[in-house]
């Protein structure tokens, strides 16, 4: 599902589920939660555009209607929020 544009898609794809996986491990850690949460929201910013590459042209592979694939952008907001309010707001608290 990676944009075509861009360079290495593999080696992407391994960065971006590493940085996914050490982001959920740094919020358990109250000493790294907040970085950790930032990180987070950093990626599901990034991967965005792959979301949408995916909803314009299709996921090859993958044999989903189109208006599924269009419905997974709006859950990157959901998941922002959701990284936001139980990660930072709370850390405030």
């Amino acid at each position: 599902m990676m944009p075509s544009y861009l360079p290495w898609p593999l080696e992407l794809i391994w960065l971006s589920g590493v940085a996914e996986i050490m982001g959920g491990i740094g919020l358990i850690d109250p000493r790294s939660r907040v970085l950790a949460a930032w990180g987070l929201i950093a990626l599901l910013v990034a991967v965005f555009p792959a979301n949408l590459n995916v909803a314009l042209h299709g996921w090859p592979g993958v044999n989903l209607p189109s208006f599924i694939l269009w419905l997974r952008l709006p859950f990157q907001l959901v998941f922002i929020w959701w990284v936001y309010r139980s990660s930072l707001i709370q850390h405030k608290e």
